[in-house]
């Protein structure tokens, strides 16, 4: 796969982030906690801000690392997993506000959560698409947030998977450099 690159663009397209699954994704989870903390979280309160910023850590790290992508595999595969820890983290902050309240967590088996799961493959998911669980009782709500998390960061672990096979089969930024430059002086001679 490697050997048959063409290295007349150094710099091979990159970004792109907005067509990404985990990103929009990401983007949902985003919106949903803005709308959840404004509702149920003090916005006064440390929580609030830790999980608002969680949130729209996971996402602008997706974006972030896809534009990186051009130039440092490294920092691209550096920032979805930091992207993949900052849902992590919310995801924690989600079922903490569940038991600290004595609110029960769905069991993957339950059935709203079955439905949250299945609006995953509706085409152009948006907040929109999830606004009736969202906007709805703060147990019902955090725990359609819960949902969507996890299907965030299985998506993002997907994607790490594929950088790391990629990086793997084809190297990163500076190998392409040094070969590259290694074949533009052998077709000098």
């Amino acid at each position: 796969m490697a050997d048959q690159e063409d290295f007349s663009q150094l710099i091979p397209p990159h970004g792109g982030y907005r067509d990404l699954q985990s990103y929009k994704m990401a983007e949902i989870v985003y919106d949903a906690t803005v709308f959840f903390c404004d509702r149920f979280i003090n916005i006064r309160s440390r929580t609030h801000d830790q999980m608002v910023q969680a949130a729209r850590s996971g996402k602008q790290n997706i974006a972030e690392g896809s534009m990186a992508s051009g130039t440092s595999k490294k920092t691209e595969l550096k920032l979805i997993g930091v992207a993949r820890a900052s849902l992590e983290e919310l995801l924690l902050d989600f079922q903490d506000f569940l038991r600290q309240k004595d609110l029960p967590i769905w069991g993957k088996d339950h059935p709203t959560a079955v439905a949250v799961r299945r609006l995953a493959y509706s085409n152009d998911r948006s907040y929109a698409t999830y606004k009736t669980h969202i906007e709805s009782s703060p147990d019902v709500a955090a725990n359609a947030l819960i949902c969507l998390i996890h299907q965030a960061n299985y998506l993002l672990d997907q994607q790490l998977r594929s950088l790391e096979k990629a990086f793997l089969e084809v190297g990163g930024f500076t190998e392409r450099l040094y070969k590259a430059r290694s074949e533009a002086r052998s077709r000098r001679r």
